[in-house]
């Protein structure tokens, strides 16, 4: 009778796969792609009261009381049903605003999820050296934008596996001219996908739709202009959407239209385009509430660009105040400003602010960190801002 190995044994079959599993991590799993990923990093959220938040580009004012008084009276039994899945009546609505057709919008739980849709429509990922996909066709991978410029861009090329073509602005955060974006060779006009925030975020900075057709005309590749700020602007780019086949216009209702908080944003395009990105789309990805609050704030436009001009009134007075104390401020066609502060680092400035119970936003990204963006809020949170720097320079 032969003799038996004990179950827990060094060379038992149990012992090994035992050994191996306590030799991997969770991190074992999870894809290298994924590992390197640097996340998005969104505005601070408050976690105590009494902070003056003007860090996330919000509206400092409520949405219309026929909007509150919608969500509320939508707040009942239908909770239990699915929404409906295209967002038909929201589309059928957005399409008589925009002068164009419901199958030329798509809508999408906040812009964000249309341009993450829009890389992996658009987009290839990069091939592994070992992979026999072809690689002659230029710019199949490259995911393209201005720097600075929205900071989820890159992220999203990096989750797709794509490559993130960043090119510099000018030093005033305009464009560079056409033909110097020809001499240095820097933007790639076979970019399968080039991303173009206009007006600019972080900067404030406008763009007149003459320089961005220079730019579509000349693109290769799709083309989307993301103005999640258009409301606060002299001019907007929605023609374009309309008159080219390969541009997309990004729209939100968010930072103009008071509604972060249900998440709705839509893209406009070419029939061909918005029918490629709905195959990707999930199923109900945007909640019912959101919807018809959407739809309430289309039937009160009025409310809303009463709003508009008063964030413009107050940001060019604020622009005008800080530039009377020294502090560099960057014109602005957006709901906050960019401005430069003086004596000390702007990461300084903004504990500083911090102290006095008002949120700014700092970005540590090269070219970033001298400035603070500041958002417009209400006069009385505006006045406060301003007191608070005087007491910080004095």
């Amino acid at each position: 009778m032969g003799i038996r190995r004990k179950s827990g044994s060094a060379n038992s079959p149990s012992y090994l796969m035992s050994s191996r599993r306590q030799s991997r991590t969770a991190q074992h799993f999870i894809r290298p792609l994924i590992q390197r990923l640097h996340a998005y990093v969104p505005g601070e959220q408050p976690k105590i009261e009494g902070l003056i938040k003007l860090n996330t580009n919000e509206n400092p004012y409520p949405p219309s009381p026929k909007v509150l008084a919608a969500i509320k009276k939508s707040a009942d039994a239908r909770l239990r049903l699915y929404p409906n899945p295209t967002a038909e009546p929201l589309r059928e609505k957005l399409a008589k605003f925009h002068g164009c057709k419901p199958e030329n919008i798509i809508v999408g739980n906040g812009s964000d999820e249309l341009l993450a849709m829009a890389v992996r429509a658009f987009v290839e990922p990069v091939p592994a050296p070992q992979s026999s996909i072809s690689t002659r066709l230029p710019g199949k991978s490259v995911v393209q934008f201005f720097h600075p410029s929205y900071s989820l861009y890159p992220v999203l090329a990096s989750i797709h596996g794509a490559r993130a073509n960043a090119v510099p602005l000018n030093r005033d955060f305009s464009f560079p001219s056409m033909k110097e974006l020809k001499r240095t060779r820097q933007w790639d006009f076979h970019a399968a996908l080039s991303f173009i925030t206009t007006p600019n975020a972080p900067s404030g900075c406008g763009y007149s739709t003459r320089s961005l057709k220079e730019i579509c005309n000349a693109q290769k590749g799709i083309v989307v202009l993301d103005e999640a700020y258009a409301d606060f602007a002299r001019e907007n780019a929605l023609s374009l959407a309309l008159e080219y086949p390969h541009v997309l216009l990004a729209r939100t209702f968010s930072k103009a239209y008071s509604l972060c908080f249900q998440r709705v944003g839509y893209f406009v395009g070419s029939r061909q385009l918005i029918a490629a990105l709905d195959k990707l789309r999930d199923s109900y990805n945007v909640n019912g509430l959101g919807q018809i609050a959407a739809l309430a704030t289309l039937d009160d436009l009025p409310y809303y660009r009463a709003n508009f001009q008063k964030i413009i009134a107050t940001r060019n007075k604020l622009s005008q105040a800080l530039r009377a104390l020294g502090i560099k401020v960057f014109p602005s066609q957006t709901n906050f400003i960019l401005v430069r502060p003086p004596r000390f680092p702007a990461s300084e400035w903004l504990q500083k602010l911090r102290e006095q119970k008002i949120l700014a936003r700092w970005f540590e990204a090269p070219g970033l960190r001298d400035f603070l963006r500041i958002s417009i809020g209400t006069p009385k949170e505006t006045w406060a801002l301003v007191k608070a720097i005087k007491g910080i320079l004095s």
